[in-house]
């Protein structure tokens, strides 16, 4: 990279844009988060939806992707008033499979031709983030996100708060643990939310996604914000 390598600016408190664009031209990885970034829905709200419990649940995620409440609390209580069985949650994904965001496929489809790894970090479900994974030929283990635990007979019974993605700032762990583990140097994060902005560093940069909702406090703290896929192809097409 021209007079700035990638490791100074990671560690720079804010990218400029046009730095943001070249560490995203030479990421190594690109972590994407899912719920309303990959697919247009939120999958919590899209389960309360289907479960009958909508508009308490879509409050809270409101109030938890604003940064207002931690994330751990806000997922324990969304799905305390959920309370679904594995029976909704397959029924969900077959009679409401996640709709995929335009121009993520082929944004995808790009970033595998150049050998450059793709990752899904969700704070959601990983039943329906495996699902978006396949659609997009990502391996699923590459897919990091929230386990929901069940009964023997199929009920609700709570998730796995083992995994880095049931907490704040769970993201960035894994970003770490994906750079240990693969000797990455330069990851970038894409995402909706304020746990993704959080993310960064570890990630080497972050690109604000504001296709399918903006959030003011992500845009304001973004260098580059992006409103659709599109944008960042073009981007890696100057390659």
């Amino acid at each position: 990279m021209s007079s700035v390598d990638a490791e100074t600016i990671a560690h720079s408190t804010m990218t400029t844009l046009s730095q943001t664009k070249e560490l995203f031209r030479r990421a190594e990885a690109v972590c994407f988060d899912v719920d309303s970034t990959v697919i247009k829905e939120e999958g919590i709200d899209e389960l309360a939806k289907f479960c009958g419990v909508g508009d308490a649940v879509t409050e809270m995620t409101r109030k938890a992707m604003g940064g207002s409440m931690t994330f751990k609390k806000a997922l324990m209580e969304r799905l305390s008033i959920i309370r679904c069985s594995r029976e909704q949650v397959n029924k969900l994904i077959t009679d409401h499979p996640p709709q995929l965001t335009p121009g993520v496929r082929e944004l995808v489809d790009c970033l595998h031709q150049r050998n450059i790894k793709v990752f899904l970090i969700s704070g959601g479900f990983r039943c329906i983030v495996e699902h978006v994974a396949t659609q997009l030929d990502i391996p699923l283990d590459h897919v990091f996100a929230n386990r929901l635990k069940f009964y023997f007979n199929g009920e609700y019974a709570g998730f796995d708060e083992s995994q880095p993605t049931a907490e704040g700032g769970g993201k960035g762990k894994v970003i770490s643990m994906l750079k240990e583990q693969y000797g990455l140097k330069t990851v970038v994060m894409i995402g909706d939310g304020a746990t993704d902005v959080e993310a960064c560093p570890p990630a080497s940069a972050f690109i604000g996604f504001g296709g399918n909702v903006v959030r003011p406090q992500v845009k304001e703290r973004s260098s580059w914000y992006v409103t659709s896929f599109g944008e960042l192809l073009k981007e890696l097409e100057k390659i």
